[in-house]
């Protein structure tokens, strides 16, 4: 049976409102709740990036039962990765076994802060893997002295560990990233809907010698009573979204996002986010994932001002619409 989760949009509220429709999304019913882990908004309107960590700490507490998870985290510039494996740790014991670590290779608009050159796509998978290797291994108690191409670890261990092992999904997006991290995750993370992805990631979990994972996607959907309203306020905040990773992984700062997306109509942000009222267009939208083989797909709702009206209206009626319609079984 697919899984429905909500995101934690940390680029368009604050982290007392988080906290707050975090609680409220738990109570709607959703499975589990992602967060973004940003220093930067994508765009200066949506006004907000709190620390992703501090915030997750705070709902584990304030939560019972959601999964939680970061969507995703960079652990190779703003973070090393030694850091990052002792905050999911963390994280795993306050939330009682429900925190899964969510990595990717990051976007420039987050960790240029650091004061690092931007590396070319290549480099930054290489220096993604050697982040896994050392969080896999610290997650696992081990002791660790580790020196590769990017980071050194010096006698390392993490004193305070879940009974669990953390998870560790990892965002990839085209067949270079599919092969070389399935054999290193536990769940695959994509943000497009592509059957061969899913197809590729299998095939080479199997190839290693590993179980089926996890598949989790997340869908931006901007619910609204008023359709028009909906679009002008999807086009004001999510316009850059369609500009794909490819893309939105090398614009430095939020007036890049501004440049690159001036000539972005309405229009077309509608023709790619499900905007208004109308619960069945998102429902066909977000179809897309288990058709094509998602486990757990992750809605993103647009905008921080309609957040609460939406868990108060819609949440609960869009729930019951996605599962009577998701397939019974396993996505494939």
């Amino acid at each position: 049976m697919t899984r429905f989760g909500y995101t934690l949009m940390t680029e368009q509220s604050g982290p007392k409102e988080l906290v707050h429709y975090a609680v409220e999304a738990e109570r709607r019913g959703f499975d589990f709740e992602v967060s973004s882990d940003h220093f930067f908004p994508w765009l200066k309107e949506m006004g907000h990036s709190p620390y992703a960590w501090s915030v997750l700490g705070a709902v584990a507490h304030a939560t019972e039962r959601v999964e939680l998870m970061t969507y995703v985290t960079c652990p190779t510039m703003r973070y090393h990765p030694a850091v990052v494996a002792q905050k999911a740790a963390t994280l795993g014991l306050l939330s009682d076994g429900r925190f899964l670590l969510g990595l990717g290779a990051g976007e420039n608009l987050n960790e240029h802060v650091a004061g690092h050159r931007w590396p070319a796509v290549g480099e930054r998978h290489d220096m993604l893997e050697e982040a896994l290797v050392i969080i896999r291994d610290l997650l696992d108690g081990h002791d660790l002295t580790f020196e590769g191409d990017h980071f050194r670890v010096d006698s390392a261990r993490l004193w305070d560990l879940p009974e669990s092992r953390v998870e560790i999904g990892v965002a990839v997006s085209g067949p270079q990233s599919v092969s070389r991290f399935a054999p290193l995750a536990d769940h695959l993370v994509a943000t497009q809907p592509q059957r061969k992805t899913l197809e590729r990631w299998a095939a080479a979990r199997s190839d290693a010698g590993l179980t089926a994972s996890r598949a989790i996607g997340q869908i931006p959907i901007c619910w609204d009573t008023d359709a028009d309203a909906a679009v002008q306020r999807a086009h004001r905040l999510f316009r850059w979204f369609g500009g794909g990773w490819h893309v939105n992984a090398d614009l430095p700062t939020t007036r890049a996002f501004a440049d690159a997306t001036q000539f972005v109509r309405p229009e077309d942000v509608a023709g790619s986010i499900p905007c208004g009222p109308d619960l069945d267009a998102i429902v066909e939208a977000v179809s897309a994932f288990w058709e094509a083989g998602f486990t757990d797909v992750a809605l993103v709702q647009v905008g921080d001002e309609k957040q609460q009206e939406f868990l108060d209206r819609a949440a609960e009626p869009l729930l019951e619409k996605l599962r009577d319609a998701a397939p019974a079984g396993e996505p494939v």
